[in-house]
């Protein structure tokens, strides 16, 4: 099964954040738990676990100094197993 790694609401006025830095890497397992990246608001510095276990398989917004993401926007998405296939449609509309 595929699940969205979304930009998550880290604050009550936070609308959008920049992922400074990946701690996991395509292919990686992942914990549900584990811290897989970090991001930069206008206050703070922020680690984001993952809401699930699973295999990251795709990074969709690399991590990027400059580049703003909205909150709930997709930023990854892991699969249950590395041997199930990411639909095309599911990179383009995120």
């Amino acid at each position: 099964m595929i699940k969205k790694v979304i930009m998550p609401k880290l604050g009550e006025t936070m609308e959008e954040g920049i992922i400074s830095k990946w701690l996991k890497k395509e292919g990686d397992k992942v914990e549900k738990g584990e811290p897989i990246f970090e991001v930069t608001t206008d206050k703070a510095n922020f680690e984001v676990e993952s809401t699930a276990s699973g295999y990251l398989r795709k990074i969709i917004c690399p991590a990027e100094p400059d580049k703003n993401i909205p909150v709930l926007q997709t930023v990854a998405l892991m699969s249950d197993s590395m041997d199930e296939g990411i639909p095309e449609e599911e990179v383009e509309k995120s």
